[in-house]
């Protein structure tokens, strides 16, 4: 009998880039790809535990009231799943230990950041130790970035990647933490996994607009302890094709973004190790 690899992308309260989500993970050869109300796995009509990869989208996840993602991130943590009897967050939890995956991009990232999901020291899911805020522009983003990747990252997700542009679209992206001893906790377990760097020379850069939102050490995205949960701001699922980059005409790309190798790592380690 073959793998199957199944994906569940969710959707609902604001969330509006659960479509090409789910594209990226259809490109990256996902053998199930399902969009899910989050309403559905609350009431008990969809288990989460039938999936191995959980994609949390981009969007305005409930108006962004309270701040981006904080409303949801209540959601997750509060809401009971019917019937069981646990919350969301718990039923989220169990899923991790049983070797899934969990991307979080753009208001997915703000999402698993909120509910303590990431950075998960020490297996620890529920702690909150670094958040995202406010832009230092003061605005809304929305453009090209360049991204290397931290070197010596745990992410499963960039493999055989060092260099990406991908598009940001967000007023709430700069990453913090609440203090020193965590960012270097980050840089010792090897959680950072991209940072926002000059094109022309590929180092770290806190200049705007290369770093469009201020963040510490340029950080655009992490992981978790075991590499398998990934949160990042800027869109992978926006560059599918070579006609999503803004330079396209003038560079010598490849028909297929590279955006879709971060999801295709992904289908493959759990093709090699989960299932």
């Amino acid at each position: 009998m073959s793998k199957k690899v199944k994906v569940i992308v969710t959707t609902g309260y604001g969330t509006n880039c659960e479509v090409e989500m789910a594209h990226a993970c259809k490109m990256a050869g996902a053998d199930q790809v399902d969009i899910v109300h989050l309403s559905d796995l609350l009431d008990g009509s969809v288990d989460l535990m039938n999936y191995h990869f959980l994609n949390l989208p981009g969007g305005f996840l409930d108006g962004d009231n309270l701040g981006a993602a904080q409303a949801g991130a209540n959601r997750l943590r509060h809401a009971v799943v019917a019937k069981t009897g646990k919350t969301l967050l718990e039923h989220i939890i169990k899923f991790i230990k049983n070797g899934g995956l969990i991307l979080g991009v753009c208001n997915g990232f703000q999402l698993m950041v909120k509910t303590g999901l990431l950075p998960g020291f020490n297996n620890d899911y529920k702690s909150r130790l670094v958040s995202l805020t406010y832009n230092d522009s003061g605005r809304f983003e929305d453009r090209w970035v360049s991204l290397k990747v931290f070197p010596g990252t745990k992410c499963i997700f960039t493999k055989g990647i060092e260099y990406i542009e991908l598009p940001v679209r967000h007023g709430e992206g700069k990453f913090i933490t609440q203090n020193q001893e965590i960012l270097e906790r980050l840089k010792e377990n090897g959680q950072i996994v991209f940072q926002y760097v000059d094109p022309n020379t590929l180092e770290p850069t806190k200049q705007y607009p290369m770093n469009p939102n201020g963040s510490q050490m340029a950080i655009a995205g992490i992981c978790d302890t075991t590499g398998r949960l990934f949160g990042l701001m800027p869109h992978p699922e926006g560059f599918t094709h070579a006609t999503n980059h803004p330079l396209w005409t003038r560079k010598l790309l490849d028909e297929e973004g590279l955006g879709v190798k971060l999801f295709r790592n992904a289908i493959e380690y759990i093709r090699s190790n989960v299932i």
